[in-house]
């Protein structure tokens, strides 16, 4: 924050610049639940469809502890072999379950900001270190917050599980009485509906959250109106720079203007307050066609500059003004005007023949 600013001063909705450098700088609108939620997608998954076949890689991994005892090799490497071999079927069902979630939760990131590498971001920083500061965070209004988030999220996710328990209730209670291999179908099915359960009030809790960090995140990048002013000298240019750029390209244009005086076949005059040279050409252009024009002081140029170059002046009040007002530069004259212009040009023409004699 600026020096003499303070956060009362941020009213203003921050840019698309500002947050673009937010952006850069590892500053996005990030919710923990969005993540949280994709994972345990990813465990419904890994024990809806998955958790079958790992428990019968599982259960053929451990068969020789369980059925055949006796049958196992008391010598070392055939001891060691076998232990191998079973922790080896039970890392790959767990790295495998583990991969899985673990790119669900990378999913849950980039669904959110896209992909962002941000160093800064990474760096290490000393005050996180600094345990006063640990307690200012802990007890804070962000700490507050997230302390009654999890209170939230706790009421809301049991509060599922219970719709979906209680009326479960007396099947859970004959448990004991079935044979364990039923029991393990019942515990999956059950498991599987607490996960979607769970899954549908944690999606309210992510979408309330996502919101939240959203409105933080809007709020923490507002701006004062002298950043918006100091943006937009930046982006726009100061000004009184942007004034003078300004009045250099019309001073060059009335230069390339001015320059094509001579070429006009007639000046129409005001007499001092229009002025509209006309270039006519019989056979070349198939209309008489504005190449220079103005009012007051450049009107008087174009009258001198026509008068150095004895381009023929005529004055015509109601038509100068009329072409002014309807004409560009290096377009065409309307066509309602070719009568009156007609009669000009004839009139210069005749002029222009009689010299000639």
């Amino acid at each position: 924050m600026a020096e003499g600013e303070d956060k009362s001063e941020k009213t203003e909705q921050p840019t698309e610049r500002k947050l673009k450098k937010a952006r850069d700088e590892g500053d996005v609108p990030k919710s923990q639940e969005i993540s949280g939620w994709f994972t345990l997608a990813a465990g419904l998954a890994v024990i809806a469809f998955m958790a079958p076949g790992f428990t019968r890689e599982l259960a053929r991994a451990m068969s020789p502890f369980l059925e055949r005892p006796h049958q196992i090799g008391l010598d070392a490497g055939a001891a060691l072999g076998l232990v191998i071999q079973s922790l080896t079927t039970l890392a790959l069902i767990m790295g495998l379950a583990y991969a899985l979630m673990m790119a669900a939760a990378a999913a849950g990131n980039l669904v959110q900001h896209g992909l962002l590498w941000t160093p800064k971001k990474i760096a290490p920083k000393l005050n996180k270190l600094n345990p006063v500061e640990g307690v200012k965070r802990m007890f804070g209004p962000q700490g507050w917050v997230n302390f009654l988030k999890g209170i939230g999220k706790m009421a809301l996710v049991g509060a599922a599980i219970f719709l979906v328990l209680w009326p479960r209730r007396d099947d859970l209670a004959s448990f004991p009485m079935l044979m364990p291999a039923r029991v393990l179908s019942e515990v999956h099915g059950a498991a599987v509906l607490l996960l979607i359960a769970a899954l549908v009030a944690y999606a309210a809790i992510a979408a309330l959250d996502w919101m939240f960090q959203r409105h933080q995140f809007i709020q923490r990048n507002k701006m004062s109106r002298k950043e918006l002013r100091d943006e937009f000298k930046e982006t726009e240019g100061d000004p009184l720079v942007r004034a003078k750029l300004r009045q250099i390209r019309q001073e060059r244009a009335q230069k390339r203007m001015m320059s094509r005086v001579p070429e006009a076949a007639v000046v129409i005059t005001n007499p001092t307050h229009y002025a509209i040279a006309l270039e006519y050409e019989q056979g070349r252009t198939p209309a008489p066609i504005c190449i220079a024009k103005g009012v007051d002081a450049v009107a008087l140029r174009i009258r001198e500059r026509a008068q150095e170059h004895d381009i023929p002046i005529v004055e015509d009040p109601p038509l100068a003004r009329a072409l002014y007002a309807t004409t560009d530069l290096d377009d065409p004259i309307d066509p309602e005007h070719y009568a009156a212009v007609a009669k000009v040009i004839g009139y210069v023409m005749s002029l222009a023949e009689r010299k000639r004699r």
